[in-house]
């Protein structure tokens, strides 16, 4: 090692990094990947939350070998707050999960336990900093946006920096901003983006996707951005390229800040030598199935569907004729500090596993996501196009049947269908309120999987996947450049 690397190492070791997610998986998730990135360029990082939740993390984790040796991750634990239950009036069941019959897909049986995580998590995360403030010669914090509140105890220490990690798309957050500005047609070069979104038909997009609740939630995290110096994107040029550069410019990034598009932050390639007595039962069955020829079918954490629509869609999936992995588990619970979404057994009709046997696979546990999506078998994703969903399925070169459910899902969808075209429309959000058929199923599987125009958007989708990972693998890639020009920065004298 030479004489400037030796400098550099030594600088690194003075930084230490704090991530403080949001206590939601989608968001946990993210940020987790992020912490092992940098740590394994030599900084300490620590992982802050509730034991509870980081015990989650640790057992949700998937796609990275086991890295119990790096001694530049840390978890650290705070006690597990006391939430009662009883004072939460939202739409939940007596198993204290989301009601599979709320006509609201939103987890509004979350925001109640996240107001808690605010209280609770303020003072804790204010000691860890002026500790580790003693000890480092620079204590940089990088945050949920709904975990803002740390930003201004960042920057009540004298060596402390505080970096906003957003959870969505460019495209949904710009579309954010934009809206919030109120919708402005003379911001320049805005028509990038609005020439997806029609002056008609914009509104319909976010309209219902965030219930008061929750926008009160951001409302109150909003104003303690100010205190951050630079922003964080989970996404990538390949994908995004004309957003994140609409994302740099002012109004939508304060003049003196800069910002890093680090994605994806999902692994982009998997191991798959493993024995088969260490896998997922799902991927050893993919190993038996023919390329491109599974559909894998998943809601993620926080959605629970009405029986109605479980029996739509066992019904659409069966009609399909197409072979598939559906991951159908219980939401994540209503009290955030409880860990929740273990197996379930959800009733299907009569005799439905029986049927499916050797064409489909239930998998009523977690699921190893990333392998199944790279897992040569596997030709399509029926998904409610979550961002980190999205960006797993698109890494390894999946087109996206998309049934969006609420939160930025609308807009990842148009992006995904209608600016990558990488995929298609289950059920358009406008019809959100209404039971889909299980004929519209079967007919957006059979689409997907074997029309004329799925091929042509898996081959879209396959060139995709080889410019996103190539972004992170590749020396020069966008990807890798712009996390090493972070690496620097925080690592700067």
């Amino acid at each position: 090692m030479d004489q400037d690397s030796n400098e550099e190492a030594a600088a690194r070791q003075e930084v230490v990094v704090v991530v403080v997610p949001l206590p939601s998986q989608g968001h946990q998730n993210q940020l987790f990947h992020f912490s092992r990135l940098i740590s394994t360029h030599g900084i300490p990082v620590y992982y802050v939350g509730s034991a509870v939740h980081n015990h989650q993390v640790k057992t949700r984790m998937h796609g990275w070998n086991d890295f119990s040796d790096n001694s530049n991750f840390h978890f650290h634990d705070f006690p597990t707050p006391f939430y009662d239950l009883n004072q939460n009036e939202l739409p939940v069941s007596s198993d204290n999960t989301v009601s599979r019959h709320a006509s609201n897909k939103f987890p509004l049986h979350l925001i109640e336990s996240l107001f808690e995580v605010l209280i609770n998590l303020e003072e804790p995360i204010s000691e860890l900093l002026n500790s580790l403030s003693l000890i480092a010669r620079r204590v940089v914090v990088v945050h949920d946006p709904l975990m803002a509140f740390v930003a201004k105890e960042a920057s009540s220490i004298p060596n402390g920096d505080s970096y906003c990690f957003n959870v969505c798309s460019a495209f949904g957050l710009l579309y954010f901003k934009w809206v919030s500005l109120g919708c402005s047609y003379s911001i320049p070069n805005i028509q990038t983006l609005c020439e997806y979104l029609t002056a008609d038909d914009h509104l319909s997009k976010i309209d219902g996707s965030f219930p008061d609740a929750f926008l009160a939630l951001i409302a109150s995290q909003m104003e303690f951005q100010q205190f951050d110096v630079g922003e964080l994107h989970n996404t990538c040029y390949p994908l995004e390229s004309k957003f994140i550069d609409l994302l740099g410019q002012e109004p939508f990034l304060a003049q003196d800040h800069r910002q890093w598009a680090l994605g994806p932050l999902n692994v982009v390639t998997v191991d798959s030598t493993e024995s088969s007595e260490s896998r997922h039962e799902c991927l050893v069955w993919l190993d038996s199935q023919p390329k491109n020829s599974v559909i894998y079918v998943a809601f993620g954490a926080t959605i629970t569907l009405s029986h109605e629509e479980i029996m739509e869609l066992a019904t659409g999936l069966e009609h399909s004729e197409q072979r598939f992995i559906w991951v159908l588990r219980e939401t994540d619970r209503a009290d955030a500090f409880v860990d929740g979404g273990e197996a379930c057994n959800i009733e299907l009709p009569e005799g439905y596993e029986e049927r499916m046997e050797g064409i489909g696979m239930i998998v009523r546990d977690w699921a190893p996501q990333i392998e199944i999506l790279a897992h040569p078998s596997t030709g399509g994703f029926l998904s409610h196009c979550g961002w980190n969903s999205c960006m797993e399925s698109l890494t390894m070169g999946v087109p996206i049947a998309a049934w969006p459910m609420h939160s930025d899902q609308p807009w990842n969808t148009v992006l995904v269908t209608d600016v990558l075209k990488v995929g298609l429309v289950v059920k358009e959000w406008e019809s959100r309120s209404e039971v889909i058929s299980s004929t519209m199923i079967e007919s957006a599987v059979k689409k997907l999987m074997v029309s004329e125009d799925g091929h042509e958007m898996r081959e879209r989708a396959e060139q995709l996947g080889v410019d996103v990972r190539s972004s992170v693998i590749s020396e020069d890639g966008s990807s890798n450049a712009e996390l090493n020009s972070f690496i620097a920065h925080i690592s700067r004298p």
